[in-house]
């Protein structure tokens, strides 16, 4: 039983795989020819572009860029934000995938701290952080660690009323939560097209504004005489050739979130979330880290059993059949925030096509394990 969708939805909609497997059979490269293989790869990616822009509050989808993951949109837009030494502001819950990139340039760090699941204190945090000049805001909408959704819509209007730009890191509740970059005014969202929108590894897309600046050089299909990148985008942002299976089948993916409705698939997860903190909360020596509020919590959960290593019962419940996630997850800040650091945690994140059943039979295997039964 697949309870690791915060890594990647592995129940992918059926249409995901066909429109992969028909890009292979139709589609060249777009932008690399006027011939109808290369133009009917590249009316797909518009379209993919069109459909993104229309969810995530985009009114140009030539600011839809495509990327490889979310990390390679976070930094785009983190190197196009800051250079070394300038200060930074983020969360206590950020991923290594903006952290590492932050490190990397030399940037000031000021991290915006405050408890898990208190999305007030982080306001202030944020007000207090912004009280001194920044040259950028980066914020994680939900913890990948803990499920904790962040108040970035009022972090966003601090970041208006100053004048700083804003980059949100969109990973865990772009296809579940409301995702508008324009309602924001965030100069770059970054998320991955493999996880809540429900498309193959090696996708994303960054909604960028005209801040942006390259990271990678090379061929764009335009403007081929300038030595230098199209000075427009999405050109500017995408060298190379384009992964047209991974864009028709992230296209797919949209379509069956757009259908199917991000509140629809909110309140699904937050049931499936709730029943699992409900079960697991009256397991002896478990700890569950769950918000008072559902509606602080997306469909993500941390826990520890049985003073076990997180390692050790993620080892278990693999033996008994369920997949999960466990240790640090890329997120040492998180861990540091709440306390976690040096046990990690045991995550389990559910998707569109978990089942009440599955939650029951998950929780009856914790019980084991904490019971000293499990394998």
């Amino acid at each position: 039983m697949y309870l690791d969708s915060a890594a990647t939805t592995f129940q992918k909609p059926a249409s995901v795989k066909r429109e992969m497997v028909r890009a292979l059979e139709l589609f060249s490269s777009p932008g690399r020819g006027g011939h109808r293989l290369a133009m009917a790869a590249s009316e797909k990616l518009f379209a993919c572009r069109e459909k993104a822009a229309a969810m995530f509050g985009v009114d140009n989808p030539e600011r839809v860029i495509m990327t490889f993951n979310a990390t390679h949109g976070l930094n785009i837009a983190i190197r196009s934000l800051a250079a070394p030494g300038d200060r930074v502001v983020i969360s206590g819950f950020e991923h290594n995938s903006v952290l590492r990139p932050l490190y990397a340039l030399g940037a000031d760090i000021t991290v915006a701290d405050s408890p898990v699941f208190q999305p007030e204190a982080a306001v202030r945090a944020f007000e207090r952080a912004l009280d001194k000049p920044a040259k950028a805001v980066i914020i994680n909408h939900v913890s990948n660690v803990f499920g904790y959704i962040l108040p970035v819509d009022r972090v966003a209007r601090l970041c208006r009323e100053r004048g700083v730009p804003l980059l949100v890191d969109a990973s865990q509740s772009a296809g579940i939560l409301e995702v508008n970059a324009g309602a924001w005014g965030a100069d770059f969202v970054a998320m991955p097209g493999h996880k809540g929108l429900y498309g193959p590894q090696g996708t994303g897309l960054l909604i960028a504004s005209e801040r942006a600046r390259p990271l990678l050089y090379g061929g764009s299909g335009s403007d081929s005489r300038n030595p230098d990148m199209p000075p427009f985008l999405p050109d500017a942002l995408e060298a190379g050739t384009h992964n047209m299976p991974g864009i028709a089948g992230l296209t797919a993916g949209l379509a069956f979130v757009d259908g199917t409705g991000t509140d629809r698939i909110r309140v699904h997860e937050s049931r499936l979330i709730r029943r699992m903190v409900k079960a697991l909360s009256g397991i002896p020596g478990v700890r569950v880290f769950a918000a008072e509020d559902p509606e602080d919590q997306a469909g993500v959960m941390s826990f520890e059993a049985a003073s076990l290593p997180a390692e050790t019962v993620g080892e278990r419940l693999d033996g008994l059949g369920f997949a999960v996630r466990a240790g640090l997850h890329c997120s040492p800040l998180a861990h540091a925030t709440v306390g976690t650091i040096k046990r990690g945690t045991v995550r389990a994140s559910v998707s569109a096509f978990n089942t009440a059943a599955e939650i029951d039979a998950f929780a009856e295997a914790v019980e084991r394990i904490a019971r000293g039964s499990g394998l």
